[in-house]
């Protein structure tokens, strides 16, 4: 039992030293953020998320075309509205590689403004744009073989190595998630300024939910490191 602790031990230092460079120290406080306005009913919400709908598409379908080849650009865009579902959005593939970004209706009813649902959207378009999901499936599966094969070559027994594979491929799935992150929040900017909306106002979404800090591993960017790129993209696209 000791050697098998020690083995995997071992495998979770390749792992790390492998995947990862040094750890982070910088420090992103969040700035409060100016007043945006009370909740919304959910007339208004609803109002809200349709009138962003409708400004929005267009442009990111149009960006999609323009900055990608082969990619389907004709996003599905729904609402998830089952009950006590948290205040989210994600973006993903259908079988048919058509991009779908769904929005919780605690998500809608949650933002204040048009802009903080622009922003969220495009946050999310950019995901697809960037082609995230293929990237981050082959970090996983990478990490998952390089876990797989240091236990193997360790000697380690079968339950071993499949908790090696198991460790690689969550290591795998966080090399990039941070830098991905970002990277939507910089298009996202593009997109909603695009459509006339303020990225800046939008992304003051991050002020008002928990923060992540800079975790090691962790797959989300403080909040202060996402409105600082917000901000530093918007003035250099001229974006109010």
């Amino acid at each position: 039992m000791r050697g098998q602790a020690y083995t995997l031990s071992l495998i979770a230092a390749l792992a790390l030293s492998g995947c990862m460079g040094p750890m982070e120290e910088a420090v992103y406080p969040v700035v409060p953020a100016a007043p945006v306005g009370a909740p919304l009913g959910v007339a208004a919400a609803q109002a809200n998320f349709a009138e962003v709908l409708a400004r929005m598409e267009p442009v990111i379908e149009a960006e999609c075309r323009s900055r990608t080849r082969g990619l389907n650009c004709d996003y599905k865009i729904s609402v998830d509205a089952r009950p006590g579902q948290p205040a989210n959005a994600f973006q993903t593939r259908d079988g048919a590689g058509r991009p779908v970004i769904a929005f919780t209706s605690a998500l809608i009813a949650e933002a204040r403004n048009r802009d903080e649902l622009a922003f969220v959207l495009g946050h999310e378009a950019a995901h697809h744009m960037a082609d995230h999901i293929p990237r981050q499936q082959q970090t996983t599966l990478a990490g998952a073989m390089f876990g797989g094969l240091a236990a193997t070559f360790a000697g380690a027994s079968q339950g071993t190595v499949e908790l090696a594979q198991n460790l690689g491929a969550t290591v795998g799935s966080r090399v990039y998630s941070k830098n991905h992150e970002l990277e939507a929040d910089a298009l996202g900017t593009v997109l909603s300024c695009a459509a006339g909306y303020s990225a800046r106002r939008g992304a003051a979404y991050f002020a008002r939910i928990p923060d992540p800090g800079n975790r090691f591993l962790g797959s989300h960017p403080p909040n202060g490191q996402r409105i600082a790129t917000v901000d530093r993209v918007s003035t250099d696209i001229g974006c109010p």
